[in-house]
């Protein structure tokens, strides 16, 4: 067994990182006041017009792929909410009421997003770590009529910029991470060799752990995730965004302390300001990027513009 990896039954992973750790680890990666006590942006000014137009030069085969799972609405294990949909008019009784001449279908959805069945984006108003977010804001600025800062405003034009995808099994020679391990810095640096890619300022990261092909093979709803000490390595590179066909933290937790149930969130979120994409489908990206023999993409994405929103269901697109 790898030293990193972790049998939840047995308690802690053996590099489980104390308290004390965490919190050091939460003051090295800080962006607090970097670009300024009003920001609500965080890791997204790594993205400037300079990195935008650079990921539209990477547009050559006209191929797009979505990185969207499908709209949940059967209930499971991961879905104890599923989304709503249903028709208001159907084409069995397709007449407006009082309105003569036309016919029509029409539908209704609803969705609580957060979780770990609709891929979607996290906005910095989410999480939390002692009774503040972001940029030092006190969570009671998120009242039960919405967010009032650090909310998916912040990405009302859209998210826009190179994507990159490490796919850390197939960079191993395996189909997944199992769940009891931990992806740490030198995986990520590992993967990045096998590519053929460097991860930079402004990048919009996806990390293909696997957890499809998993589950084609286990019964259980475990999730790989990255092991915290990654968090230094994304600041360093100045990554803009996080995205991952889990959670980023491991399901179950090996890891928990008190106040750190997710530290990659904590530390992305509310350290960073590091906007996380959760639930992503990346199987099929991570097909086309080995059929073209490359990494890096166009990446798009437009969150809805939900004002006080802690976040906004997504479909990601990768644009070849």
């Amino acid at each position: 067994m790898n030293r990193r990896d972790f049998d939840s039954r047995r308690g802690p992973h053996p590099d489980s990182m104390s308290d004390a750790e965490l919190r050091a680890l939460f003051d090295r990666v800080s962006n607090w006041g970097r670009w300024g006590a009003d920001d609500e942006r965080g890791a997204l000014n790594h993205i400037g017009p300079a990195e935008i137009v650079a990921a539209a030069g990477l547009v050559r085969e006209g191929r797009t792929v979505s990185l969207s799972r499908d709209f949940p609405t059967q209930p499971g294990p991961e879905n104890p909410w599923p989304a709503q949909h249903h028709m208001v008019i159907a084409g069995d009784d397709c007449c407006v009421p009082g309105v003569d001449g036309l016919e029509v279908s029409t539908d209704f959805i609803g969705i609580a997003y957060h979780g770990m069945a609709s891929s979607h984006i996290d906005a910095l108003c989410h999480i939390f770590l002692q009774g503040r977010m972001y940029n030092g804001r006190a969570a009671g600025e998120v009242k039960s009529t919405g967010a009032r800062s650090n909310t998916i405003m912040s990405l009302r034009d859209g998210l826009v910029g190179r994507g990159v995808l490490l796919d850390v099994p197939r960079a191993q020679g395996r189909p997944f991470v199992e769940a009891d391990h931990l992806v740490t810095t030198e995986e990520l640096e590992a993967a990045e060799a096998a590519h053929g890619i460097q991860v930079g300022k402004g990048d919009i990261l996806l990390v293909r752990l696997g957890r499809d092909a998993r589950r084609a093979v286990h019964s259980d709803q475990a999730v790989a995730g990255l092991d915290p000490r990654a968090v230094e390595w994304l600041h360093a590179r100045q990554v803009a965004v996080l995205g991952g066909d889990g959670v980023h933290d491991p399901i179950p937790n090996g890891v928990i302390h008190r106040d750190w149930a997710m530290p990659i969130h904590i530390l992305g979120l509310v350290a960073m300001g590091l906007h996380l994409l959760d639930n992503l489908d990346l199987e099929s990206v991570a097909q086309a990027c080995a059929e073209l023999g490359r990494w890096s993409f166009q990446f798009a994405a437009g969150p809805l513009r939900i004002q006080g929103g802690t976040g906004s269901p997504l479909n990601p697109i990768a644009i070849f």
